[in-house]
């Protein structure tokens, strides 16, 4: 089964306001118990497939899995697991529609979509509904492992081509709402914008303070700063408020 998810594919590494990008298995210490996952497909042999792969990694427990989102929903509030990783197109209930009601009753579980679908709508919809990661099933077997990790630490994980996708949707959403009346936005230092615009790239923390010459601990306390001011709670929502009020332009 390694070889039925593709070829190697980097994420974006985009995180929130506490995470930090880290080699494979660096979940910075402070994770004890193992992550414990639910996987949902409507596949029973891409399940299996999952299976297998994440049995090998020590840190990853998958304890559970769900033929949709019904189903899905009802398994999230009796395991309440820390990560689910979940396909977008499923009978009865689609992932999509099943993140708002699994955000629901388990909280604090993080959801990545794992899905075959690179439709913009998709990728947006899902990232309204709370889904913190959108991975295609391209990507290779160790790259599930990374993403659930990071995820678990607080990131957010999109695939490169998808985060490219959810850049020009975020210009056409600008575009269609340029008559639209907007609210004045709480007002962000230069510095802070020069930030939030390699966030909107997909750069991590690591890579953003190498490229602004500044510490790592810096840029996230830009992040968090961000974040306040816009009372909003992750990096991929700043990055869609901010440019729907057009505080940053990416051209």
């Amino acid at each position: 089964m390694a070889d039925s998810f593709g070829p190697v594919h980097d994420e974006s590494g985009m995180e929130d306001a506490d995470g930090a990008g880290g080699p494979r298995g660096d979940t910075g210490g402070s994770r004890k118990e193992p992550i414990r996952v639910l996987v949902v497909d409507d596949h029973a042999l891409f399940r299996r497939g999952l299976e297998i792969v994440l049995a090998q990694e020590e840190d990853i427990q998958v304890v559970g899995e769900a033929a949709d989102g019904a189903e899905a929903v009802d398994k999230a509030a009796d395991l309440l697991p820390d990560i689910v990783l979940m396909d977008v197109r499923m009978p009865k209930r689609g992932g999509i529609e099943a993140c708002t009601s699994i955000k629901e009753v388990a909280p604090s579980a993080k959801i990545i979509m794992l899905t075959i679908s690179d439709e913009e709508a998709d990728l947006y919809d899902a990232i309204k509904a709370g889904a913190t990661g959108y991975l295609l099933k391209e990507i290779s077997t160790d790259e599930v492992a990374t993403a659930i990790r990071a995820v678990a630490d607080g990131q957010s994980q999109i695939s490169p081509s998808m985060a490219s996708k959810l850049l020009t949707e975020f210009k056409s959403m600008i575009q269609r709402t340029d008559e639209r009346r907007l609210v004045p936005a709480p007002r962000l230092t230069e510095r802070e914008l020069e930030v939030l615009k390699l966030v909107a790239t997909g750069m991590n923390n690591r890579d953003i303070a190498k490229e602004l010459f500044i510490s790592e601990n810096t840029v996230k306390n830009h992040v968090r700063n961000i974040l306040e001011k816009l009372q909003l709670h992750s990096r991929m929502e700043a990055v869609v408020y901010a440019m729907r009020e057009k505080i940053l332009e990416i051209r």
